[in-house]
């Protein structure tokens, strides 16, 4: 799936993004274009996998792993790291680790994770693991400026609680929150009469429950696309250090910057690290000298992501690793 979309295709995943369950009669009016026209676009841009949706719910304590590889076999870790199941992101880079992926760790199980597992990962020469103390921002709340201000705020139906938050205790799900999360995670455009058959609500109890877990934040939609696809093909994994006291105003700055895709704080000598999407090697080299996030920044350290094997929980396409 080579090239970049066009323009409308671009506008209508920046519409996905604002709101992944909006109608295609919807998202046309907030664009502008004939209805048969969107929906034909963005039906497409579903079907053959450019653009998928999926519900997540809140983010939970995580754990960023970096692995030093055997040299030439960067790819055999990223890829062992990919295939576990609790694997979010999982990136080949060109920089001192050869490869960084996010899972899904608690707490309690880093022991057995860091001592008993890692150790098993073939082509394995080093790591480090540090856990997500709190998520910057996730794909969930990744706007990239591919709609003008009127479109985004005739799109805004649900806006979903802000992710730089403490996680707060873990909260029991019920069962039918649960089955609909269940039914979300991997089409999150599932319609409310497919979702009542699946969980054996009516119709009406979905709807209600589905827009009280986007409203409460314990449902997130994600659209899942390739940045190359928007045209933003520079991709670098960045770290970032600071003065302790200065992490919540670095990250409440990094929440203001578009080509910000991920960001989390973390333990370690560095207080986050960062993903991040730009069209061009110039405007990568802007972001890291000049923007306005660097201000209380004692070092920042970028690593190209030069491959991506998962994101978002999903394996990528062929085409995009």
């Amino acid at each position: 799936m080579g090239g970049t979309l066009a323009g409308l295709d671009r506008r209508i995943v920046g519409a996905l993004q604002v709101d992944g369950r909006a109608s295609w009669p919807r998202i046309a009016a907030a664009l502008g274009e004939p209805d048969g026209v969107v929906e034909r676009h963005g039906t497409e841009l579903l079907a053959r996998g450019a653009v998928r949706v999926t519900g997540a719910p809140a983010p939970s304590a995580g754990a960023i792993v970096a692995l030093r590889c055997e040299p030439g076999k960067e790819r055999i870790g990223a890829l062992a790291l990919a295939n576990r199941r609790d694997t979010r992101n999982a990136h080949v880079l060109a920089g001192p680790y050869g490869c960084l992926a996010e899972i899904d760790c608690d707490p309690a199980r880093l022991a057995a994770f860091t001592l008993d597992e890692l150790p098993l990962l073939p082509a394995l020469a080093g790591s480090g693991v540090w856990t997500v103390l709190r998520y910057v921002r996730t794909s969930a709340h990744w706007r990239p400026g591919l709609l003008t201000d009127a479109e985004h705020d005739a799109l805004v139906d649900v806006e979903p609680p802000p992710e730089y938050a403490p996680f707060g205790e873990a909260k029991d799900v019920n069962r039918p929150d649960a089955l609909l999360l269940a039914a979300l995670a991997h089409d999150g455009r599932r319609d409310v009469d497919e979702l009542a058959g699946v969980t054996g609500l009516s119709a009406s109890a979905v709807r209600r429950r589905v827009e009280r877990l986007r409203r409460e934040g314990g449902l997130r939609l994600r659209v899942v696309v390739d940045p190359a696809l928007l045209g933003f093909a520079v991709r670098a994994v960045v770290s970032v250090r600071c003065a302790p006291r200065d992490t919540a105003a670095v990250a409440t700055a990094l929440t203001r910057e578009p080509a910000v895709r991920h960001a989390a704080c973390v333990t370690g000598d560095r207080q986050l690290v960062a993903e991040v999407a730009v069209a061009t090697v110039d405007a990568l080299h802007d972001l890291l000298t000049s923007a306005a996030w660097l201000d209380r920044v004692v070092e920042a350290e970028a690593s190209p992501v030069v491959s991506t094997l998962k994101r978002d929980g999903l394996f990528t396409l062929p085409s995009e690793d």
